[in-house]
C-alpha cells in the first residue's frame, strides 16, 4: 500500500522525499522529524517521522494540517575507513554473525541496516582502533533466532582457525536472543582455548540515543587486550547506565529481560569479571583459564536428534 493520491501529490510537489526533515502541525502541536519509508501496512494518509529521540511517530495528514520541508536529504554516504595497522597494538578479529550490534544507521532515512562488509563493522565503532588492530569478517548475517547447530559448528571452526593464527582474541558480534546458547555451544566445542573468545551484543539498536552497541563492543576489545583470561564469555552492560560491564562465562550466562541493558546474568555464579567505562578489569573468580600457547582444536560433533520439552 502506498500513500493516498492526494497525500502523494502533496509530498511530491513539496519535494518531501524519504530522508527529508519535515515539520507537521496537527491540533496545535508541531512534530519535526525525518520522513521514513511508507510501510505497506500503514494507512495511506499516515506518514511516519523519526524523531530526534530515535523513536518513530505516525501522523495522519489531511489538507488542514500544515506540512513544511525543513531540510532535504543529502546524498547517502556510507563512511569508509581503511584499516591502518598501528605498531605496538595487539591484533583482534571480529567474526560477524548478524544482530543489532552489527548494524549501521542510514542517516538519510534513519533506517538501520545490517553490516555486510568488513569496513561497515569497523566503522561502526572507530574508537576500537585505538585499542587494537582490528581485522573483521562476516561469517554470516542472520537473525539470532535462526542460529542452528550447523552455524555453531562453522563458527567454532572459524574461531579456532583465528586463535591458532596468533591473534590476541576473537570478538563475535551476535544477536542477543540466542547469544547465551551460542556461547555455551562454543565453550564446549572449543574447550581449552589460548585466547579470549568474547560474544557481544546490543539490547538497543544503533538509531536510538540509548544504544549500547558501541560501548559494549569497545568494552569487549579492551577486555580481550588487557586481561589475561582465555575463556569463552559474553560481555554486556551490568547496569542500566554506561559505566559498568560484566563478562559472563559462556556456560553460565542467560538473557533475563527483553530490553534492559543489564539483561544478561550469570546463573549460580558471579560474573567472571567486571569492567568499568575506562576499561579497568576486576576478576570476581580466581580460578579461570589463562592465556597460553596451546593449540586450539574445534570439536564440533553434536547430536541433532534431541528435542527440548518445556513443562
Amino acid at each position: 500500500m502506498t500513500y493516498s493520491e492526494t497525500l502523494s501529490q502533496r509530498l511530491q510537489a513539496m519535494g518531501a522525499v524519504e530522508g527529508a526533515r519535515l515539520s507537521v502541525t496537527v491540533g496545535g502541536l508541531v512534530y519535526e522529524g525525518t520522513l521514513m519509508p511508507h510501510h505497506q501496512f500503514s494507512d495511506p494518509d499516515v506518514i511516519v517521522l523519526k524523531m530526534k529521540s530515535g523513536y518513530n511517530v505516525g501522523i495522519r495528514v489531511g489538507q488542514e494540517n500544515e506540512l513544511i520541508v525543513i531540510e532535504r536529504p543529502s546524498k547517502a554516504a556510507r563512511p569508509q575507513r581503511d584499516a591502518q595497522r598501528k605498531e605496538g597494538l595487539k591484533d583482534l578479529v571480529l567474526i560477524g554473525t548478524g544482530g543489532t550490534i552489527a548494524s549501521y544507521v542510514d542517516y538519510r532515512t534513519g533506517a538501520v541496516h545490517p553490516a555486510l562488509s568488513t569496513s561497515d563493522m569497523v566503522n561502526a565503532v572507530p574508537e576500537i582502533g585505538e585499542e587494537a588492530n582490528i581485522r573483521a569478517k562476516v561469517l554470516f548475517s542472520i537473525f539470532s533466532e535462526n542460529m542452528s547447530v550447523q552455524h555453531w559448528q562453522e563458527l567454532a571452526e572459524a574461531t579456532a582457525d583465528e586463535l591458532n593464527s596468533g591473534v590476541e582474541g576473537v570478538i563475535i558480534p551476535h544477536g542477543t536472543d540466542t547469544m547465551g546458547y551460542t556461547a555455551a555451544a562454543l565453550s564446549f566445542m572449543l574447550g581449552d582455548i589460548n585466547r579470549p573468545v568474547t560474544l557481544v551484543g546490543a539490547q538497543r539498536s544503533s538509531d536510538r540515543p540509548s544504544s549500547d552497541a558501541s560501548s559494549n563492543l569497545l568494552a569487549a576489545a579492551r577486555y580481550c587486550v588487557r586481561s589475561d583470561a582465555a575463556e569463552v564469555g559474553v560481555l554486556m552492560h551490568d547496569t542500566p547506565s554506561d559505566d559498568h560491564f560484566a563478562l559472563h562465562r559462556g556456560t553460565r550466562v542467560r538473557k533475563m529481560h527483553t530490553s534492559r541493558r543489564d539483561a544478561f546474568q550469570s546463573i549460580n555464579s558471579p560474573p567472571l569479571a567486571s569492567l568499568d567505562a575506562e576499561g579497568s578489569i576486576q576478576f570476581n573468580i580466581d580460578d579461570y583459564r589463562r592465556k597460553g600457547q596451546r593449540r586450539v582444536q574445534a570439536r564440533t560433533g553434536m547430536d541433532t536428534e534431541v528435542a527440548l520439552l518445556q513443562y
